[in-house]
């Protein structure tokens, strides 16, 4: 039977739909940092409540998405998108209608539960509808969405707010879920993977476990390692992912099959996202405040100022999903990072005349780097991962790079702070050498603060950026090594469209 016929019919407009649910999630994640405050003057919120109007959401994702990929796995991917897209967009109406910090709170907790059902399903539905010739191209045009919701969520997060109010940053999720919910369920089938008893001690290890790793290291930054809370959540980590390792192994229906690991092409990409998300993760967190504090742009300006990033990103995506077909995964992944390594090292270069334009050169390197390496990376892993654990395998994916990126968040911001307080004169005020923040706002009427607080952040940055490149070198390697034997265009790995079974009469009607 030709080929062609096998392939699903509507794929590419199902492909539309599993970028769309991406996108909301990634640009309500983004809309929230040019949102806060309004919040905080609107709802009186102090910053014990604005961290958990930020930290809430993570904390609840990230816990739940092995759970939640496990889920699909079993009851229906369609099905468990649809439920998350749907309690996605009510959540969002409880947090866009919020009159008090609590009710926030509870939205955005809401929210993380609905993002944690959506994210996983999106890629394993993707690698269900997609054979192995397409599936690169599929891949790299879903990773491209996280580009575009990272450069247009604080751009259309300012235009709202200045238009409208802040809590249209979240109602504006409500009807891009009700069309996705509704494309969903005209467009897609279903499929799962076998039927297994589903591990409920495994499920709740893995939610302890991951949020308790996920609030480690947001705590780690303000409170230190040695702090009764860092340490604490450290521990209650190790013994709760411990434990779920040593129930993956004894369990005759594993929730997570830890046998994966052993399939050097799934290590290898698992690694070197790992240690890309994490250079990546601190990227933002450090040349956000660059841009800001040093180069003083405004939020706004700031999001628009990641459009080379973007721009390149987008079109090397296009060229990197191309190549694959003719390269082997490891070498185009290892390809790209060296190249994220090189803008790495140009932002390393920067000092506090340079101005934007060197920070623009850096971001089109990194973006070509990023468009190339990250889908070779993900097509990699999933394609290492068989169909029955497609949703799951998706989970894993998406934890690894949100594990990478908060651990990106929490080292090199500390990394920042650190060689920032350092590179400050002693003779500098006390708050003025722990928080640029701090040393632009005593600066009024003394210059001289105000250059050295500058001097010292670029200094900061160049050290962090320096970490970062040398992460993104050592995936690059990690790559080459262990993902030794990918041939172009696929992982190794055993097809995963035999996985994609229908399961309801009226959806095999529709296909």
């Amino acid at each position: 039977m030709d080929r062609q016929t096998d392939r699903h019919p509507r794929r590419w407009l199902i492909l539309v739909v599993l970028c769309l649910s991406s996108l909301v999630l990634v640009i309500d994640n983004m809309v929230l940092t040019v949102s806060i405050p309004p919040i905080a003057e609107d709802l009186k919120a102090g910053a014990q409540d604005i961290q958990w109007i930020i930290d809430s959401y993570i904390l609840v994702f990230a816990g739940l998405l092995l759970t939640s990929g496990s889920l699909s796995d079993r009851f229906g991917r369609r099905k468990v998108m649809i439920i998350g897209l749907a309690l996605f967009g009510a959540a969002s109406l409880v947090a866009a209608v919020a009159s008090s910090p609590g009710e926030l709170i509870a939205g955005r907790v809401l929210m993380g539960v609905g993002g944690a059902l959506v994210m996983p399903s999106t890629l394993s539905i993707l690698i269900t509808v997609f054979d192995d010739e397409e599936r690169p191209k599929a891949i790299a045009a879903w990773s491209a969405v996280a580009m575009i919701g990272l450069v247009g969520g604080p751009v259309l997060g300012g235009a709202l707010i200045a238009h409208f109010w802040w809590g249209a940053v979240f109602l504006l999720n409500v009807p891009v879920a009700a069309v996705a919910i509704v494309a969903a369920v005209v467009l897609m089938p279903e499929s799962k993977g076998p039927w297994r008893k589903p591990d409920l001690p495994g499920m709740l290890l893995s939610m302890v476990g991951m949020t308790a790793l996920v609030w480690s290291i947001i705590v780690l930054p303000r409170d230190g390692f040695a702090h009764v809370n860092t340490l604490g959540a450290m521990a209650l980590a190790v013994a709760a992912l411990t434990g779920f390792g040593i129930r993956q192994v004894r369990t005759d229906s594993p929730m997570v099959p830890l046998k994966l690991f052993r399939n050097r092409v799934f290590t290898g990409a698992s690694f070197s996202l790992v240690l890309l998300t994490f250079a990546t993760g601190g990227l933002m967190l450090v040349l956000t405040q660059y841009l800001q504090f040093v180069l003083e742009f405004s939020p706004t300006d700031t999001g628009l100022a990641f459009i080379p990033l973007a721009i390149a990103s987008l079109a090397f995506n296009v060229i990197g999903a191309a190549l694959g077909k003719k390269l082997p995964a490891r070498v185009l992944t290892s390809v790209g990072m060296v190249i994220i390594a090189g803008g790495f090292g140009l932002l390393a270069t920067l000092s506090v005349g340079d101005g934007f334009g060197k920070v623009a050169l850096a971001m089109l390197v990194l973006g070509i780097g990023s468009g190339l390496g990250m889908p070779a990376a993900a097509n990699a892993l999933m394609g290492a991962i068989p169909g029955e654990h497609a949703g799951v395998g998706s989970a894993l994916n998406d934890t690894i790079q949100q594990s990478g990126a908060a651990l990106g968040v929490a080292i090199l911001g500390t990394v920042l702070s650190s060689t920032y307080t350092g590179a400050m004169p002693t003779d500098a005020p006390a708050p003025a050498r722990h928080a640029i923040t701090d040393a632009l706002a005593l600066s009024a009427g003394n210059g001289a603060l105000a250059r050295a607080a500058r001097e010292a952040f670029n200094t900061a940055t160049s050290t962090t950026f320096t970490v970062g490149g040398i992460a993104v070198l050592v995936a690059a390697v990690l790559t080459l090594v262990l993902m030794r034997g990918t041939p172009a265009a696929e992982a190794g790995a055993e097809p995963v469209e035999a996985a994609a079974e229908p399961v309801e009469p009226a959806v095999e009607a529709v296909v």
